[in-house]
């Protein structure tokens, strides 16, 4: 029990590393360079894009404090 919740901090946190360095930020720019934005969902997904990050990465914050929060209980 102790090694599958271990695991899931250790991919969720990854996750949302991941999930928070490709979202974009204010000026419209990603944080990983050279990766385009259109080159991954085409230019009239950016809206569906947006929501669909922001949805992962509550998902994945959701799973990590979870997962933490039982390791600290055992």
């Amino acid at each position: 029990m102790m090694y599958v919740l271990y695991a899931l901090v250790l991919i969720s946190s990854i996750a949302l590393i991941t999930l928070m360095m490709v979202q974009e930020g204010s000026d419209q720019s990603s944080v990983i360079m050279g990766v385009a934005p259109e080159a991954l969902w085409g230019k009239d997904r950016g809206v569906s894009r947006d929501a669909t990050l922001k949805r992962m990465t509550i998902v994945a914050a959701a799973v990590f404090f979870v997962t933490a929060f039982l390791l600290s209980v055992f």
